[in-house]
């Protein structure tokens, strides 16, 4: 009987030093709908909380600008941060790719325009997200050969410069730019823009990958774990499809494999 109890003990403490005490974790997030929305929800929300739920722990995200979620990260705010691009230092340890976006170049059909490489955009007037050249692999040497080129952190404002034809493409994950067009065309006309023009979405770069960051070590390996057994179960895969299949429309078949 002593030696049942004892196997018992034995077992019990194999398995919590092979896992993190199950705990809710903040998530420092940047503000990138319908990636990550303002109350948790998203296709890389769904992501994070799905994998911290299969380990026992939970999330609460922590919204921000994006790039102001790394910073307040570094500066000690929440036990985790979001999409951080694979190879950038951070504070924490972190973990292996959990999520890839599609970045390519949004334009207007009736600009007749194409644009099946980043060489094709010479000429043009190119607006981008915030960090965008130093994020998108290619673009910082490309962008000389602009007629203009600009970072900012207002996506929607980026669409209302497209819509209103004061630029002529914007670089970007094409699920954002669809959701932030919807978002315009729900507006209607207190947009100030017709977003009823149809759009092109071009998928000129390589899946931009991203990992996250953990204060604590272990739960940075039960991620790892977790993320494992969900991307084999199919589980990872049926939350990619279910939400580029809202946006199908706009992004046809130009979104990696989803």
């Amino acid at each position: 009987m002593k030696f049942g109890i004892a196997a018992c003990v034995s077992a019990s403490l194999l398995v919590f030093s092979n896992s993190a005490v199950a705990a809710e974790i903040t998530v420092m997030a940047g503000d990138l709908p319908p990636m990550i929305n303002q109350d948790g929800t998203g296709r890389e929300a769904e992501i994070i909380s799905a994998v911290l739920g299969h380990c026992g722990h939970s999330a609460v995200f922590k919204i921000q600008p994006f790039t102001r979620h790394w910073q307040s990260f570094e500066k000690g705010s929440g036990d985790a941060v979001a999409t951080v691009p694979l190879g950038m230092p951070t504070a924490g340890t972190q973990t292996k790719t959990y999520i890839n976006y599609q970045n390519g170049v949004s334009f207007l059909t009736s600009s007749e325009q194409q644009a099946d490489a980043l060489s094709d955009l010479d000429g043009w007037d190119v607006v981008a997200f915030e960090g965008a050249s130093n994020i998108i692999p290619g673009l910082d040497g490309a962008t000389a050969g602009f007629k203009s080129y600009r970072e900012m952190a207002d996506q929607k404002t980026q669409s209302k410069l497209l819509y209103g034809k004061r630029v002529d493409g914007i670089l970007g994950d094409g699920m954002l730019f669809a959701e932030f067009s919807r978002q315009l065309q729900e507006a209607g006309s207190s947009a100030g823009v017709d977003a009823s023009q149809p759009l092109e979405f071009r998928a000129i770069f390589e899946p931009s990958p991203y990992v996250m960051s953990f204060r604590d070590p272990a739960i940075a390996a039960d991620f790892d774990r977790c993320f494992g057994e969900l991307e084999a179960d199919g589980t990872i895969q049926e939350i990619n499809t279910r939400w580029t299949d809202k946006y199908r429309d706009a992004l046809e078949d130009n979104y990696m494999s989803f």
